[in-house]
């Protein structure tokens, strides 16, 4: 918890985090994850070590780059539902949390000495149903009481902060962020959007931000877009808004495909580098406090390394 008091990225210095586990885990790496889990590697010591070499040269890329650099826990499915599709009991679930956010703080004691900026833990809360087009909606109360287990468990270790990812409605959003505040743990909530700019509830980025604002006191240190092509929604950040500055971070896909699209999809789209990264670095012109930049679906090493080079140019 060495940053839980103050977050360094919301002095505005640029971090960078890592690209698409999932896609990167399954396609580069030929691993079977079940039900896109990446936290199921960290009930042996084999997959562990996978886990350690995925994020190592992101470390190393935000050494060498002169960034912060913000370390995402393997967690975005170690929430209770998925844990019980996948066997595990609450108390292994409470386990492999902790076996994350331990992991990260070893990676963080090894490249502090090699970094000037700040390395920070955060704890990552995935969607209570699909990440793309869920099932079923929860209300803002049962969110809360929903992602507490894994919060807790999170507020108990050295994590600094909860990152939200594709979070598709602003109920379960509020929930996450509420069940943060109750921990005491900073929190950062991350929406995805369809190719129309859109959450998949219909909702507009901007009402999905002021809904979360509004019910929890504007509770977030900050929000962010990810699992979304700047494509998807540069036309929505072009239109006035103050929701536009809660803005801090992006985590865009390689490829331009629908969600839709990419769920039927055998083979990996890893886009053009170059061109994803001078979107990112045109959108600063809407997002004058972008300085959290890392990738989903698609993005790898080579990705972030594009994109801190243009944000830093």
């Amino acid at each position: 918890m060495t940053h839980r008091n103050h977050l360094p990225q919301l002095d505005g210095d640029l971090f960078v985090t890592d690209g698409g586990i999932e896609t990167t885990l399954i396609f580069h790496n030929g691993l079977d994850l079940p039900l896109f889990a990446a936290f199921d590697l960290l009930k042996d010591d084999e997959g562990t070590e996978t886990l350690r070499r995925y994020f190592e040269p992101y470390a190393e890329l935000a050494a060498q780059s002169g960034t912060g650099f913000i370390l995402e826990s393997p967690t975005w499915r170690a929430s209770p539902n998925w844990a019980t599709e996948l066997g595990y009991s609450a108390e292994e679930l409470d386990g492999l949390n902790r076996r994350a956010i331990s992991l990260m703080e070893e990676i963080r004691e090894r490249h502090a000495s090699s970094s000037a900026a700040p390395i920070v833990i955060s704890g990552c809360i995935g969607p209570e149903d699909d990440g793309y087009s869920p099932a079923s909606k929860l209300s803002a109360d049962e969110a809360t009481d929903y992602h507490s287990a894994q919060i807790n468990t999170f507020a108990d270790t050295a994590a600094d902060m909860v990152t939200a990812v594709t979070m598709t409605y602003s109920d379960e959003a509020i929930g996450v962020a509420r069940a943060a505040a109750a921990a005491g743990m900073p929190s950062v909530i991350h929406f995805t959007v369809e190719t129309d700019g859109r959450l998949p509830s219909e909702e507009s980025l901007g009402d999905a931000i002021a809904a979360v604002v509004d019910a929890t006191n504007d509770g977030p240190a900050y929000f962010g877009i990810n699992c979304a092509h700047p494509t998807h929604f540069d036309d929505v950040l072009a239109d006035a808004g103050e929701w536009r500055e809660r803005i801090r971070s992006l985590r865009a896909n390689a490829s331009d495909k629908s969600h839709a699209e990419l769920d039927e999809a055998t083979e990996l789209d890893a886009g053009d580098p170059a061109d994803l990264s001078a979107r990112y670095a045109s959108l600063r012109e809407h997002l004058p406090n972008l300085n959290v930049v890392g990738g989903c679906c698609g993005t790898d090493q080579s990705h972030v390394k594009a994109i801190a080079e243009a944000m830093t140019g």
